[in-house]
């Protein structure tokens, strides 16, 4: 018994230990590309060959796993990859990671929180999210989302005293770190790439019902997009030589991006939006910002300011709010599923009851 129910108790938050573990490596993610990009690696060319390599190693995976379940690719199929993949990473991720050469890991990271609301915002209103204020669980939900805003604006916002560090830095990223003054750039950046990553979350909803293969998909998105980034760079980058990557933190950042985060963490984004949608995939972000603001004080020595933290709990308290209305959407959700097919089972049965005759009285057969 007690196997059983750790089993029934790890399929219903597997989708949450997930999300949780594709944040800890979007946390990775925001200092290892910081340090190629202050090494002199170029931010799109880092995209592209970082798709290229999620894409060569997702292949054989989706090919050999399947081949069997996937669906015939379309011309209109492949334009609506075409455009999922614009919006994941041809367009969103070329401005996200170039505003991280004017802006921080941690401002970033506190941007990217916004994609929830605005995620929630468009779901509802293409009907993808169900919100019912008269209900608990839809004012959870919406005051949740709420919440997380206000404490995404405090921490973007209100800086407040500088928290004092405990010890010196452990680890120091090197390079040209001189590059961060046009502010207002990397939030125009950021603002503008948040707004195209919602929209693409909500695309993966309905690309996934007629396209339900998250390996192949997850390929596709990876050579689409890296070759769309590719021609962006051509046009934008003029130089060979910034195409040119040694065995260092550039090649190292590469690997880890493509495999772990274009790869891996893609194909787990996708498979929890087909369980959960897209609202509960993108409302796990404000974790990784919290989990970038503590690595980059204790670890790398960066000032942490009394608003990071402020705004770090609001967010804790709204992404508990919207989990638990979620969790409960989800439950009243198939609770009504199954007492909809109890009750048919039962008229079916009630039926078959009535309509067929017991074998007492059936006629004997003449001999």
């Amino acid at each position: 018994m007690a196997s059983l129910a750790c089993c029934n108790l790890y399929r219903k938050f597997k989708p949450h230990l997930l999300m949780i573990l594709t944040q800890i490596g979007y946390t990775f993610l925001y200092f290892i590309t910081e340090a190629s990009f202050n090494h002199g690696m170029n931010p799109h060319v880092y995209i592209t060959y970082r798709h290229i390599v999620a894409g060569f190693v997702m292949l054989p995976f989706a090919y050999f796993l399947e081949r069997k379940t996937r669906p015939q690719l379309t011309v209109s199929l492949f334009v609506e990859i075409f455009i999922l993949s614009l919006l994941g990473v041809g367009l969103t991720l070329n401005m996200y990671f170039a505003s991280l050469r004017y802006t921080s890991p941690t401002f970033l990271a506190s941007m990217v929180n916004t994609i929830a609301s605005l995620t929630f915002v468009i779901a509802i209103a293409l009907r993808l999210e169900v919100l019912n204020l008269r209900n608990p669980r839809g004012m959870a939900k919406a005051l949740g989302t709420l919440v997380s805003l206000a404490g995404v604006t405090t921490m973007t916002l209100y800086k407040g005293p500088i928290m004092r560090n405990l010890w010196h830095p452990l680890i120091h990223i090197g390079g040209n770190t001189s590059v961060r003054e046009d502010w207002l750039k990397g939030s125009v950046l950021t603002i503008a790439s948040c707004v195209t990553w919602s929209i693409w979350y909500i695309m993966q909803a309905y690309t996934l019902k007629r396209y339900p293969a998250q390996l192949s998909l997850t390929t596709w998105m990876s050579f689409v997009g890296g070759a769309q980034s590719a021609v962006f760079t051509v046009i934008v980058e003029h130089k060979r030589a910034a195409w040119t990557i040694g065995f260092n933190i550039d090649f190292w950042s590469t690997l880890y991006g493509g495999v772990v985060c274009s790869g891996l963490i893609i194909f787990i984004q996708l498979w929890c939006t087909e369980e959960k949608g897209p609202v509960f995939v993108t409302m796990f972000n404000p974790l990784s910002t919290i989990l970038v603001a503590m690595l980059a004080y204790f670890v790398l020595g960066e000032k942490l300011y009394l608003g990071s933290i402020i705004g770090a709990v609001i967010v804790i308290i709204g992404l508990y709010l919207l989990l638990w209305g979620k969790d409960k959407d989800q439950g009243g959700r198939v609770e009504s599923e199954e007492q909809s097919y109890s009750t048919s089972e039962g008229r079916n049965a009630e039926k078959q009851r009535v309509v067929t005759p017991s074998l007492r009285e059936l006629p004997k057969a003449e001999a």
